[in-house]
């Protein structure tokens, strides 16, 4: 059986770098912070007081009124509002692709937790009888996201939602590039979306150490690759890519960005929260996907690392790409967006293809912002793009997401060619 091609014929985004995919790109190149003092709850009793918010969101300036904002979590509003800029982007409508062949697969890490929270909270403030929301299951569960696009729009492909803690929308995406390359689908809106800016959220990754304290300096906190590095910055948003089978995209005129060229999964077997200290997972991980695109580690030019800003995390990642890649990785531009976006959890690897697509489309490699001191453990002749932003043409782009499980997840993208 002959593989089919898939290719980005849209995109989308809401994340706190902006609310556009054009305005993401500009303050990716930028090189912005998009950390601010925490807004949506009370943080004296808090080690972290800031995060990666939306600035100044409000549901109804997208079209979400009242009454659907009373059913729906912050992460499925989210990921509404990136589905309809993808979706109009990519110029998909009912005369131009069959809905029966239409799919939504997205990945979240932790769904509704801001809608869990506030109904257990209110249950205990309001006594004994139990009255909670009729709205608190499906507003909740992590895969009512891709079920209310596909209703909105009228999709009934293939449609539901991967969980793999912050791999969860790479691993999306890898699920819909397999459909397509299979011919189960035509077209499948996919990516991620998150909203893990919450009381048990802030809480509890205080309490695992595994995000920043430095309330004193949070505009900078995210930094990646920097020897103060004390945790990543909680982000939150969506990213919302219209992956298309090839010869379906060319015969219905659709711009293309670039292609899906192949994706890889692995466990670490290791630590519930830490990374294998010698990066072995991320390097089966990233030698996996380049086999499925059919690429060499020479083919690649850009790698867009996990990158959280974590003491443990940063130094294995890098020596699984020194590893990998050898006297090649020298070559290469890595850079960690997080340092500007915060971490999106489940959503952060669909945000970061989508800066993969705009090194590839624009020929420019966003940043590693944040940067001032050198820590002896990191290898600093490898390119990590540090503070500003690098003009290069980008042939092809490699994404990494890890989760806590030791879950692994790399996407590979790359310039489309007519035939290879």
């Amino acid at each position: 059986m002959e593989l089919k091609r898939v290719v980005i014929t849209g995109i989308g985004t809401i994340n706190p770098l902006g609310d556009n995919i054009r305005d993401y790109f500009e303050n990716l190149d930028k090189g912005l912070s998009g950390a601010g003092m925490i807004t949506r709850f009370d943080t004296s009793l808090f080690k972290t007081k800031f995060a990666c918010e939306i600035k100044n969101y409000n549901p109804g300036k997208y079209g979400i009124d009242r009454k659907e904002e009373r059913k729906l979590d912050f992460y499925t509003q989210f990921a509404l509002i990136a589905a309809e800029q993808a979706i109009k982007d990519s110029g998909l409508t009912p005369e131009t692709a069959n809905p029966e062949r239409v799919g939504v697969i997205l990945g979240s890490g932790i769904g509704g937790i801001t809608t869990l929270f506030n109904e257990v909270e209110g249950y205990f403030e309001g006594g004994k009888i139990p009255r909670f929301s009729p709205f608190i299951i499906p507003k909740m569960i992590p895969d009512i996201a891709p079920g209310i696009i596909s209703m909105k729009y009228g999709f009934r492909g293939p449609n539901y939602a991967t969980v793999s803690a912050c791999a969860s929308s790479t691993h999306a995406m890898i699920d819909a590039l397999t459909h397509l390359k299979l011919g189960r689908a035509d077209i499948i809106v996919t990516g991620g979306s998150e909203a893990g800016i919450s009381v048990p959220s802030i809480g509890g990754f205080n309490s695992a150490q595994a995000i920043s304290t430095n309330n004193e300096e949070y505009m900078t906190a995210s930094r990646p690759f920097d020897k103060t590095r004390d945790g990543f910055v909680m982000g939150e948003g969506s990213g919302i890519l219209i992956f298309e089978e090839y010869e379906h995209a060319k015969a219905r005129g659709a711009k293309i960005y670039c292609e899906v060229a192949g994706g890889g999964m692995t466990a670490d077997a290791y630590h519930i929260t830490a990374p294998h200290p010698d990066g072995l997972g991320a390097v089966n991980v990233m030698k996996l996907a380049l086999k499925d695109a059919g690429m060499s580690i020479e083919d690649i030019d850009y790698i867009n690392v996990h990158g959280t800003s974590t003491p443990l995390g940063d130094t294995a990642e890098l020596k699984a790409v020194k590893n990998l890649f050898g006297e090649y990785a020298y070559k290469l531009n890595i850079s960690a967006t997080k340092s500007m976006t915060g971490h999106l959890l489940g959503a952060t690897g669909a945000i970061e293809a989508l800066a993969c697509l705009h090194a590839i489309v624009d020929s420019i490699i966003p940043p590693t912002i944040n940067f001032k001191v050198e820590d002896p453990e990191i290898d600093y002749n490898l390119n990590l793009t540090l503070n500003k932003a690098q003009k290069r043409e980008v042939r092809a782009a490699l994404n990494n997401t890890f989760g806590f499980g030791g879950h692994n997840s790399s996407l590979v993208l790359r310039k489309i060619q007519e035939k290879r």
